[in-house]
C-alpha cells in the first residue's frame, strides 16, 4: 500500500460487517486494518498508526462486553 493512502482501522466483531466495511473503505482508496476484539485494536494501533478509528463500541474485548 502506498504511504500516501490514508489508513482506517476498523474494529468490528461482526465477520460480515467488518468486510463490508473494509471493502467499501478499501474502495474509496483507503489502506483498511481489521480487528475484532478491543484487545486485537490495541496491537494493531500501535503497529499500523491509523489516521481514523471505525469503532463497534460493543465488540468484545477491551470496548465492550
Amino acid at each position: 500500500m502506498s504511504a500516501d493512502q490514508p489508513r482506517v482501522l476498523v474494529v468490528e466483531d461482526e465477520p460480515a460487517q467488518r468486510e463490508v466495511l473494509a471493502y467499501n473503505l478499501e474502495a474509496e482508496g483507503f489502506e483498511v486494518f481489521k480487528a475484532e476484539s478491543g484487545d486485537e485494536a490495541m496491537l494493531l494501533f500501535e503497529e499500523a498508526q491509523p489516521d481514523v478509528v471505525v469503532l463497534d463500541w460493543d465488540a468484545a474485548g477491551r470496548f465492550g462486553n
